[in-house]
This record gives C-alpha cells, structure tokens and sequence, in this order.
C-alpha cells in the first residue's frame, strides 16, 4: 500500500498516511496528528510528492546502479 503525504489547511500540519490505492483520499486531518484545538475538523489537501523507485528481480544488474568511472558530466 502506498504512503500519501496531506496538509491540514487549518493548522497547517503535513502527515503521511499510509492507504490503499482504491481508497477516497482523506478530506480531514486525523484526529491524532491535528495541532488545532478542535482536532480532526481541519480540511487537507494531498499533496503531490516524488517516490523512490528500485527495481529489483531478475534482468537488473549491479552495473544498472554504478556509476561509470572516467566519464564527467557537467
């Protein structure tokens, strides 16, 4: 399952929140990660966010991941 980054609007919190693809993304901060004082009522927005990719298995190599020595890229 996929790790969602999202932001309370109203206090201004960034959580991650760990949900299934096939789920509604969320529409109000958790009431365990809101910093306002009436927690769990903050509207969030999703946040887009780069992910880390490794491909493993078999047709990867070593090779695919060094770095090739003498060449510089500027």
């Amino acid at each position: 399952m996929p790790i969602y980054e999202y932001q309370c609007i109203t206090c201004g919190k960034v959580f991650d929140h760990l949900q299934s693809i096939k789920s509604e993304p969320l529409t109000h901060c958790l009431d365990q990660v809101c910093e306002h004082k009436e927690k769990g009522k903050g509207e969030v927005i999703k946040k887009i966010s780069g992910s880390g990719l490794v491909f493993n298995g078999k047709g990867f190599y070593l090779t695919d991941y060094v770095k090739k020595s003498g060449s510089s890229e500027s």
